[in-house]
């Protein structure tokens, strides 16, 4: 199959939410650090919960968040999850918690989505225009935004060794969505990589980026937890 030939279908979501958040500093994971009197995991899962065609939540915790719970019970650790949503233990590191959760995604979904917790406002529609990218033939697609600063390369002393192009530059956001066969395939080559499409472009296929959000940014900072707590109030959001 060619990556112009995909038909997806159903969505599955794997929400990773099993960092440290060490940088915070607020003595919990990340996932759970608490923004208006809700944890940061709440914000992205409601938002999840409004995707189309949406079949499927995996949310990748901490191993210490991750005990049994009651499916009958949609709350779990202040969450309000979808029903069938389900739990899953994270690894040692991104890439292993990913695959603990892409092994629990339901099998007819046809195209999945991973996405940080941490980028918890990212807007409803980033995620529509991820998935609709995949829909219409890409092998994968990632949000994106241009870069306005200018980037120079450095070696191991600090010396620049080049300053690239900033028009053609993105940084990337999440969720990353893709056809659930080549996410698969992905992470069971064996190959690492820093996060989900460059493991995929490391397998030969073709990602591409689509208009990311100013929303979407990773809250990894007090400054950062300041700033959703600013657009949060000014938004009126709970």
């Amino acid at each position: 199959m060619t990556d112009a030939d995909a038909a997806p279908g159903s969505v599955g979501v794997v929400v990773v939410a099993a960092g440290s958040g060490s940088r915070l500093g607020a003595g919990v994971p990340k996932a759970f650090v608490r923004l208006h009197g809700r944890p940061l995991l709440a914000y992205a899962v409601d938002t999840v919960a409004r995707l189309p065609h949406l079949r499927s939540v995996v949310v990748v915790a901490p191993l210490d968040h991750a005990a049994p719970r009651d499916a009958a019970d949609p709350v779990w650790e202040g969450v309000e999850l979808p029903s069938g949503a389900v739990v899953v233990a994270g690894g040692a590191e991104r890439t292993d918690s990913v695959a603990a959760g892409l092994a629990a995604v339901d099998a007819t979904c046809d195209v999945v989505l991973v996405h940080d917790a941490a980028r918890c406002l990212t807007p409803l529609d980033v995620f529509e225009r991820v998935v609709e990218a995949v829909r219409r033939g890409a092998a994968g697609a990632v949000p994106g935004l241009p870069v306005v600063d200018t980037v120079k390369s450095v070696d191991a002393e600090g010396v620049i060794t080049g300053t690239p192009d900033r028009a053609s530059l993105r940084a990337v956001q999440t969720p990353q969505g893709f056809r659930r066969e080549v996410l698969a395939t992905a992470y069971g080559s064996g190959l690492r990589a820093t996060d989900d499409a460059a493991l995929v472009e490391r397998c030969g296929h073709h990602v591409v980026v689509v208009a990311g959000d100013p929303l979407a940014f990773k809250v990894t900072t007090p400054d950062d937890l300041e700033r959703a707590e600013r657009l949060l109030a000014r938004a009126g959001r709970r």
